[in-house]
């Protein structure tokens, strides 16, 4: 068996596309045109997955990973890929998906939304690990197909305040009394405050606390901690620091959030995101506007800035309360109501029962929102509606079931949420013909 191949394509993940033997065989590292030895660490009837393990003749559009863990760590998968063409794969991958899954095509392609291509994460969830062998604390994401948590010194995607305390949270870590409980960090970049949120599994000694409070007068940072689940989230040290928040100043508009809330890990591109589907959806004072999966109102309050009035429906009883929240912090109470409710388990009866708006705003996570689609009837069907999607696979199958109902896919286009990785934000425009 030959382990040379040219490669022909890329997949949804960022992996070449090769053929020998009579399989498919998706290879790790390699990029299109290029001819490559391979091993793989996968093997099925149909394919294989595999690891470049020689690049024999290399494409013009490689680059040289700037990360020196890239490789290694499993947080990124297209470094070695011009920051351009990963947005145009992106882009192919989103026309790919609408045409083999939806069997539809946009009649117009938006221009891709573009950001900075490095040092933009500002949500993570790190993992944290003593390695007695070592004798070694490691702070890192975990490596490729592995359990492990990588050796890290730094990130090229991270915050650069946040890259560069990699290495001084290991250090810190490693002299605390609970060191071998302390399996996690999650981190949530605000615009006035930087909070590192620990897992914590043993309680903090007096020194531990100590060692915190003056890592984060050092460092400007702010230390809560959880003990068990979600709702075990609490403050520790500075009890005084500015709350998290993001804002979106073109709708005048801030947005308080909590460290285990969810919010986009892009801010610059959330703006940029919220400007295209406004504009897209061009709400109107007096227009009755739905939007579907709304978290904190990431939509709903830009939206209800024109005017509109704004019914936001989100899944969890907690983040309607929290949305509500914001409304009145942003003085747009009057215009906006917010209802808790099992967008998965979605009927037409339901649907029916909430009566008829002029548009929809759908921001489903990756399942998608079939449910909901499929319960649009001629009675109570919007006249546009605005999809932002983080799966090209779910929106391609829920643009069917649109096009079924009546729908015509006016456009769509990607969105770089997220470079470096393989992961594809896009935004879909439909209209009742």
């Amino acid at each position: 068996m030959t382990n040379r191949v040219t490669i022909e394509s890329l997949d949804q993940e960022g992996r070449g596309i090769a053929h020998a033997d009579g399989k498919v065989i998706f290879i790790e590292g390699a990029l299109t045109g290029e001819e490559v030895s391979y091993a793989s660490y996968r093997k099925k009837p149909a394919f294989e997955l595999a690891q470049m393990t020689m690049l024999h003749r290399a494409a013009s559009i490689r680059v040289e990973p700037k990360c020196a863990h890239y490789g290694v760590c499993g947080g990124c998968s297209m470094q070695h890929l011009d920051a351009r063409v990963q947005v145009a794969v992106k882009q192919r991958i989103l026309e790919d998906s609408l045409a083999r899954i939806g069997k539809v095509k946009p009649e117009n392609i938006m221009p891709a939304i573009y950001g900075q291509s490095w040092g933009y994460r500002e949500r993570a969830r790190i993992s944290a690990k003593y390695v007695i062998k070592k004798e070694k604390m490691l702070v890192g994401f975990h490596e490729r197909r592995s359990s492990y948590v990588a050796d890290m010194q730094s990130c090229e995607i991270l915050a650069p305040k946040i890259a560069g305390l990699i290495k001084p949270l290991a250090d810190l870590f490693e002299g605390l009394t609970i060191r071998e409980q302390l399996p996690q960090v999650e981190v949530a970049v605000g615009e006035h405050v930087d909070v590192l949120v620990l897992r914590v599994m043993a309680p903090l000694s007096v020194d531990d606390e100590a060692a915190l409070r003056a890592f984060a007068d050092l460092h400007k940072v702010q230390f809560w901690l959880q003990t068990k689940g979600p709702e075990t989230v609490k403050v520790f040290y500075p009890l005084d620091a500015p709350a998290l928040s993001y804002s979106l100043p073109e709708f005048a508009v801030t947005m308080p959030f909590a460290p285990g809330e969810f919010t986009q890990v892009n801010s610059e591109l959330n703006r940029v995101m919220i400007s295209r589907a406004i504009r897209r959806l061009e709400p109107k004072a007096g227009e009755r506007i739905a939007d579907f999966f709304c978290g904190l109102g990431n939509f709903t309050l830009p939206i209800a800035r024109s005017g509109a009035e704004v019914l936001g429906i989100e899944g969890s009883d907690a983040l309607v309360k929290r949305a509500a929240q914001n409304a009145a912090y942003n003085g747009l109470s009057a215009n906006t109501k917010f209802r808790a409710m099992n967008l998965f388990e979605m009927t037409e009866d339901l649907l029916v029962s909430m009566g008829k708006y002029d548009k929809w705003l759908i921001d489903p996570p990756r399942d998608g929102a079939m449910e909901l689609v499929k319960s649009i009837t001629p009675a109570i069907a919007p006249e546009r509606i605005v999809y932002v999607s983080c799966n090209p696979a779910t929106l391609a199958r829920d643009a069917a079931e649109l096009v079924q109902r009546g729908y015509a896919l006016k456009s769509a286009g990607v969105m770089n949420m997220f470079p470096q990785t393989s992961h594809v934000e896009s935004i879909a425009v439909f209209e009742r013909i």
